[in-house]
Formats: C-alpha cells, structure tokens, sequence
C-alpha cells in the first residue's frame, strides 16, 4: 500500500491511534470505489455489507420516514459511514448518496473482522462513535413523538 494511503487513514478519527502495521492492513483490505453526483453509495433498507470512508469529494445521509426524506448530515474526506454493517447484518438504516463527485474506500465485514481479532483495540475506537449516532437516533424519535 502507497505511504500516502497510511498518511489519509492515519488521519481517521476511528484509525488515529492505530500503528503504520495495521493501517497497511486496513488499506489494503479496503477497495477504491468513485461515485458522481447524485448516485446512492448505499440505500436505506438494503443488506450492508461494510463501511465507506469518504476519501475525497462530499456525501448526504438521508433518512426515510413514513414517505418523507430527510437529510440527516453530510460527511466529508475522512469521515465514516456505514459502519454498522461491520458488526451487524442488519438493513441500511439510511441512504448515503454523493452530492458531487466521490471517492470511498470500502471495507467488508469479514476483512474488517479479521483485522478486528489481530487488533481489538479497533472495536474500543469504534462504541463512541457508535454510542453517539445511537444517542442521536433515540434523541430524534423522542422529538419526532413528541410532535
């Protein structure tokens, strides 16, 4: 894997405290894929099988409620999404969709579980991460009851 590659997931939040030995091997667990403007990365309700980090360009997250869209956020280079599917195989619980042209390093399930047993200390960076989008989420359904 090129240095440059190690550099931009050195900077990853989720990968920061990671040595040079376990980026090389998340980068080269990781595929290249590039989008364009307007094409869904991931949709809502559909099986995911791993998460993106959103190496260049700008991404959406939408979120579907009972017939209306909503725009939850967008991400940026270095920013992470998807990564529930790293530990569940449940469906998308939101489309992410490109809103001009994008790069995303995609990692699997099961290449990410692999890196996990060699380096759990992963799976510790990951539960903030997790545990904030899940306060949000029940923040957002608690207000939406609440109308």
């Amino acid at each position: 894997m090129a240095a440059p590659n190690v550099e931009f997931l050195r900077r990853v939040r989720l990968f920061q405290e990671l040595d040079d030995h376990t980026l090389r091997e998340i980068g080269n667990a990781a595929v290249e894929q590039r989008w364009e403007t307007g094409q869904e990365i991931v949709r809502q309700g559909d099986t995911g099988v791993g998460m993106f980090i959103v190496r260049s360009g700008k991404v959406e997250i939408v979120q579907d409620h009972t017939g209306k869209s909503e725009k939850l956020r967008d991400l940026g280079p270095g920013d992470v999404f998807g990564e529930m599917a790293l530990l569940d195989e449940f469906p998308r619980s939101a489309t992410v969709r490109a809103v001009e042209p994008t790069t995303c390093l995609g990692i699997t399930r099961w290449h990410f579980r692999g890196i996990l047993e060699s380096h759990p200390a992963i799976a510790l960076k990951l539960l903030p991460i997790l545990t904030k989008r899940l306060r949000a989420a029940e923040a957002h359904v608690h207000e939406a009851a609440s109308h």
